[in-house]
């Protein structure tokens, strides 16, 4: 699989890309230190996979992140993040991002992210974090009624998965699925996976 990596620091820019590098399943395809370099990279290579530093000169990982979805890239995005309040998972998840990874973690749990989400799975903090309760009205409102794992699952419905393939890539039970879908469903005061998935696409 091609990956491209962006981080404003050339140490860790320097680590992620030996790490990655060593796996034989793994090609590097460019190493960026700032946004611009990213995108363009991103644009011309079109990877599998692109791990973006969330906090980079002139455009960000979620900026980068925007260009790839707005562009129609089939990349698939892990923002990288030093910490990661709820408003940040969020916005990481809202536009469309794969996974979220702390910089603190192990080097087997980065090339493990980067492995499942190449697959087309999802890749976030396993603890949950609660999900802002006071939003703005508008889109933003709606997906702050969700939690993180219920956002995830929304996005999976809304890419046609069932309920028994979304517990798979999840690691849930099906009955789990279906309860944090009734949930969604009385949040969101929807009355099916149809709209859901009509709605969940909106906000993207």
């Amino acid at each position: 699989m091609s990956v491209v990596v962006a981080d404003d620091h050339p140490i860790v820019l320097r680590g992620l890309t030996e790490i990655l590098r060593a796996q034989p399943d793994i090609s590097v395809v460019a190493a960026c230190n700032c946004g611009r370099d990213a995108t363009a990279a991103i644009q011309q290579f079109v990877p599998d996979v692109a791990v973006l530093d969330i906090v980079m000169p002139d455009l960000n990982g979620l900026d980068v992140l925007s260009s790839i979805k707005r562009h129609g890239f089939k990349t698939s995005v892990v923002i990288l993040t030093a910490v990661a309040p709820e408003d940040r998972v969020l916005a990481a998840m809202t536009r469309g991002a794969k996974g979220l990874l702390f910089k603190d973690a192990a080097p087997d749990n980065l090339v493990d992210c980067v492995r499942e989400v190449a697959k087309g799975k999802l890749w976030f903090p396993n603890d949950p974090i609660g999900a802002a309760r006071e939003r703005e009205t508008g889109p933003q409102a709606e997906i702050g009624a969700l939690t993180p794992r219920e956002w995830q699952i929304a996005l999976l419905v809304s890419e046609g998965l069932t309920d028994k393939l979304v517990a798979e890539q999840l690691n849930l039970a099906e009955s789990t699925v279906k309860s944090h879908l009734h949930n969604i469903y009385r949040k969101l005061g929807l009355p099916n996976r149809t709209a859901l998935s009509a709605r969940a696409r909106a906000l993207l």
